[in-house]
């Protein structure tokens, strides 16, 4: 999560010279980013059948968008701002945020699968979340910690999102090949207290409005039977 060569969750934007700088550095990438997050794609053809509160864990870039989006989703229990992919004695913003580390910047999320099924929550993964067809970064941030996860918690949940980006590759949903990992996970380290959140609380950061909220407007008007407002 970097603008301009500086890490946005310290750096603090002060005049609107800066914010319309930023449109212009970022529009082509947003606007890339933006069509990517807004398609309109199929249900899964095979979906997960679990009952009980399940747990995924999903990387698609910044955290702080990720989880506000499933933080709209019906059904969805918690979303939590986190860590996944590497050890626990590197599971810290600053360590992560060099690329080194294996983690991968991801977001928990506890659901109710009678409310909101495991291949719904994979339908807005890929089609408003993020762009699942970019390698190792989302929109202006860039590096290992942004790449597209499915850390998945069964091996139902594993065969279902396969079987998924296998459907949405072969309808060429996607102008390129998706670029999303299936992986087992491991461990969920917690983010530290200031990342929970974020897009809520600072919902007048410019990094917010320009990438995140977006995300979340995408979710209300592409999906909006699982639409829910916070």
């Amino acid at each position: 999560m970097r603008t301009l060569g500086m890490d946005h969750h310290r750096t603090l934007f002060t005049s609107l010279v800066l914010v319309v700088a930023l449109l212009v550095v970022f529009g082509l990438t947003r606007s890339t980013a933006t069509a990517a997050n807004r398609v309109s794609i199929p249900d899964p053809a095979v979906d997960a059948k679990a009952s009980g509160q399940q747990t995924v864990v999903f990387a698609g870039g910044c955290f702080w968008g990720v989880q506000a989006v499933f933080q709209h989703v019906k059904g969805v229990v918690s979303a939590t701002a986190g860590y996944s992919g590497g050890s626990a004695n590197t599971a810290q913003y600053e360590i992560v945020s060099t690329g080194e580390t294996g983690h991968a910047e991801s977001v928990k999320v506890v659901f109710d699968p009678a409310e909101v099924s495991f291949g719904q929550l994979l339908k807005v993964f890929f089609s408003v979340a993020h762009d699942p067809t970019e390698v190792n970064r989302q929109g202006p941030d860039d590096g290992t910690q942004y790449r597209s996860v499915i850390f998945y918690s069964t091996d139902e949940e594993k065969n279902v999102a396969q079987a998924y980006i296998a459907q949405l590759n072969q309808a060429k949903v996607f102008s390129s090949q998706i670029a999303t990992q299936v992986v087992p996970l491991k461990a969920f380290y917690p983010a530290e207290a200031y990342h929970q959140n974020y897009a809520t609380l600072h919902p007048n950061n410019p990094y917010i409005a320009i990438n995140d909220a977006p995300k979340v407007a995408n979710l209300k008007q592409e999906l909006p039977s699982l639409y829910r407002d916070k």
